[in-house]
């Protein structure tokens, strides 16, 4: 991941509703659910819910897929990993082993995560 676009997706998180509603997609998994079924579960106005979803969509953080007549949002599994790993990526001097954080070391053992990324910050 970019240093843009890790920006990006924390400053998507850094609200209070979207924090919300980031960690109940992270707890509903890949079935997602509709945006008036987030909205009534954190009590937020649909109109308002409607702009926090945006946000996180436009930071990849999510995704939406309709289904019949409604629009169900969901993780983004690999932008969140893409993300966690970013943040981690310099843990313990790059000995997560160190760390004790079996977080770390899924995220940078997962064959999905093959790229390695050129380090970008003060370069």
């Amino acid at each position: 991941m970019e240093e843009k676009q890790a920006i990006q997706a924390l400053a998507a998180l850094a609200h209070e509703s979207r924090l919300h509603v980031f960690r109940l997609l992270v707890r509903l998994g890949q079935a997602g659910a509709p945006a008036g079924r987030i909205a009534g579960e954190l009590g937020v106005p649909a109109a308002t819910m409607s702009f926090h979803l945006k946000e996180l969509s436009r930071a990849g953080l999510i995704s939406d897929r309709r289904t019949g007549r409604s629009i169900v949002y969901s993780l983004n599994i690999e932008r969140m990993r893409a993300l966690l790993a970013f943040l981690l990526e310099d843990c313990c001097a790059g000995n997560p082993e160190l760390c004790r954080l079996p977080l770390v070391e899924s995220i940078r053992l997962d064959p999905g995560n093959t790229k390695t990324r050129k380090r970008r910050i003060g370069r």
